[in-house]
């Protein structure tokens, strides 16, 4: 075997890591904004589950509905964390307090543009 050889042999072993390396990290950005989706899915399901039970309407003023939906035993056993480490905001455009109508979200990730965190059809949550 030549040093020519066996520099060849080299890069393409090293090409092949790094093509490995890139599709490894799609793989972990693509399942951590999947996960983040569930999160928020599971909070407005929550949402809208806490107003059909409790009769609010959308628009109408729960008070303190983030500590009836998240906690143990309630509709999310905990305050979910978004695994790129951004951060939840609860309420939106419509306060903490809110039922959200239909088709607004009531938990958003701060990733949602930069990283699309962000579901693309929610309006049958």
């Amino acid at each position: 075997m030549t040093l020519i050889e066996m520099t060849v042999v080299i890069l393409v072993l090293l090409s092949l890591i790094t093509t490995l390396f890139l599709g490894a990290r799609a793989w972990k950005r693509g399942s951590d904004r999947t996960l983040c989706i569930i999160n928020i899915r599971n909070v407005q399901q929550g949402v809208r589950a806490y107003a059909n039970i409790n009769g609010f309407s959308d628009g109408g003023s729960a008070p303190d509905l983030k500590s009836k939906i998240i906690g143990l035993g309630k509709y999310v056993e905990s305050l979910p964390n978004c695994p790129s480490n951004g951060t939840y905001a609860f309420g939106g455009a419509f306060g903490e307090n809110t039922i959200p109508p239909i088709g607004e979200l009531y938990m958003q990730c701060d990733l949602g543009a930069a990283d699309n965190h962000l579901p693309t059809a929610y309006s049958d949550w």
